[in-house]
């Protein structure tokens, strides 16, 4: 398999509905997109299975910051591909750091109390992706912060539609000081039904602020780019909208659009927008 069909591969597996959406991007950016996600996808994959690949992880790290010191190859074409990327679009070496550190963070913390920890996760695991992303995009500095704004979203979401998930992991993303449930697994939740829907309708108003804020940067893409970002936080939206009007539903699916959704809001946006 040669690099690119490994990058695809890797980056369709681990995210649905950006990869659906990224598709439409043109094809220089969508290879700088699937190197990005390969890279993110191949390390959270390490600390997002069931036992947790500890020694894959740091084993992972250490080939990439030896590479990046050294300058020279990794035996591993993921890395590789990733470094040439961040080298050529200027990423600031900065955001992988702290991507990896919130990768670690998975494998030694479970519970975030507050909102401020949970975010300091999720600048590492998600708004630095916006950052690369606003380099791929080649935007301007002025659309940075909504580039955060948009990982943070979308982050955000994932939480929730994912509850039921991370209960496997004994996880909670979710402030814990914002409720009185004892945890989010599906018998504590059932336990306190109204307190569980006045939490989620909490955090969803939430992820609805930010991707607010997100959407004031869409006046720096160009059409093509605007599209693809556009149809994604749809999507995004739309997850929110399920589960905001059946909050239990994250105990019986992971809530995403199927293909054809997805496919129609294209469409759609480059129909009308």
């Amino acid at each position: 398999m040669n690099v690119r069909r490994l990058q695809k591969s890797v980056f369709r597996r681990g995210s649905k509905t950006y990869f659906n959406s990224s598709v439409f991007f043109p094809p220089a950016v969508k290879r700088d997109v699937y190197a990005l996600y390969a890279f993110v996808r191949v390390a959270d994959d390490f600390v997002d299975t069931i036992p947790q690949d500890a020694n894959g992880f740091y084993s992972f790290r250490r080939k990439y910051e030896h590479a990046l010191m050294t300058g020279s190859p990794s035996d591993d074409p993921i890395i590789d591909a990733y470094i040439e990327l961040a080298t050529r679009r200027d990423f600031d070496p900065a955001w992988t750091t702290a991507f990896l550190h919130s990768m670690e963070l998975d494998l030694t913390k479970k519970v975030y109390a507050s909102v401020d920890e949970t975010l300091e996760y999720v600048y590492g695991s998600a708004e630095v992706i916006g950052l690369f992303m606003s380099k791929i995009l080649q935007l301007p500095e002025e659309a940075l912060p909504a580039a955060c704004m948009q990982g943070r979203a979308m982050q955000f979401i994932n939480f929730i539609r994912d509850i039921d998930e991370d209960v496997t992991f004994g996880r909670q993303y979710l402030p814990a000081s914002e409720t009185s449930l004892t945890n989010l697994s599906e018998e504590a939740t059932r336990a306190q039904p109204d307190e569980f829907r006045r939490f989620l309708k909490l955090q969803i108003e939430r992820y609805l602020g930010w991707q607010k804020q997100a959407e004031t940067g869409y006046r720096f893409m160009e059409r093509r780019y605007f599209i693809p970002v556009k149809t994604a936080s749809d999507m995004y939206n739309w997850t929110a909208t399920r589960i905001i009007n059946d909050p239990f539903v994250v105990y019986q699916k992971k809530v995403k659009p199927a293909k054809a959704r997805i496919y129609w809001t294209i469409l759609a946006n480059a129909l009308f927008s």
